[in-house]
């Protein structure tokens, strides 16, 4: 019933754990972007199908995947190589598809951040929402920040509770942090442009809600640091030890970073 989409590049630490867990999946299909480790060495030694197409945004990837991925079932499940769909989530979609009614478009799915062996539930503001199942050919996506978002969805999506594993910091702080300082550079330039909408602030779509308070947040004098104080102590985030500490920390400083970022683009175009 369901085909999985598994986008990589040089995820050669994380991948079998990803596919080691999608054994109940009779489709998957890896689509690297030019790996030059063993991706796809391992990618076939799990007996997955293999892609190539070189990597220019998340949306555009997914979109292409979309149009070349030959899917044998009807319900697709997007995933990175450093997630788990662990036996929850697994039996969420498939209940959720198998009853889905014919209106459904996908759902959102949430994560469980993982870090040291850690849920971080407070410090990751659990749940967060994305679309990653979808009914094929009822959905596409837009490039949204150094991430995507739905769009041309042709029905409704319904929100899946059962969360799967992300392991985000799973290769080390220094790649954590590499990764987001270019992720900054694309969220500031998104968080610039985005108009400010009021009333989806109010949203109850948690997907919405988030979007529209960015561009908002990101103006605020000393956001950073309110983060990390609503994080850690608000949040209760201090209760998850120093994996709670370091995640909270880094996570400000990459608001940090889209600050700065949004400066210099700022200070740019006004030349």
């Amino acid at each position: 019933m369901i085909s999985t989409i598994i986008l990589t590049r040089n995820e050669e630490m994380d991948l079998p754990r990803c596919l080691d867990a999608l054994r109940w999946c009779d489709d998957v299909h890896v689509v690297d972007s030019g790996s030059t480790d063993d991706t796809i060495d391992i990618a076939k030694k799990f007996g997955a199908h293999i892609h190539q197409n070189p990597f220019k945004s998340f949306g555009d990837q997914r979109n292409w995947s979309l149009n070349h991925c030959r899917a044998k079932h009807p319900w697709i499940l997007f995933l990175d190589a450093d997630e788990v769909a662990n036996d929850e989530f697994v039996k969420g979609i498939i209940k959720a598809t198998g009853e889905a009614s014919d209106s459904t478009a996908g759902f959102y799915c949430c994560w469980k951040q993982i870090y040291d062996g850690r849920w971080l539930k407070r410090c990751d503001a659990f749940p967060k929402w994305q679309f990653r199942l979808m009914r094929l050919g009822r959905a596409r996506f837009t490039d949204f920040g150094h991430g995507q978002k739905e769009s041309e969805i042709k029905g409704t999506i319904e929100y899946l509770p059962a969360p799967y594993d992300h392991h985000g910091l799973s290769k080390g702080i220094g790649h954590w942090l590499d990764r987001h300082n270019r992720y900054a550079t694309l969220e500031a330039a998104a968080r610039r442009s985005a108009p400010i909408v009021w009333r989806n602030v109010f949203s109850a779509h948690g997907s919405t809600r988030n979007q529209a308070l960015k561009p908002i947040v990101s103006r605020v004098p000393g956001w950073p640091l309110i983060r990390f104080f609503i994080t850690y102590i608000l949040r209760l985030g201090f209760l998850e030890g120093r994996p709670g500490f370091v995640y909270c920390a880094n996570l400000a400083y990459y608001e940090f970073l889209i600050r700065i970022k949004m400066r210099e683009q700022k200070s740019k175009n006004a030349k």
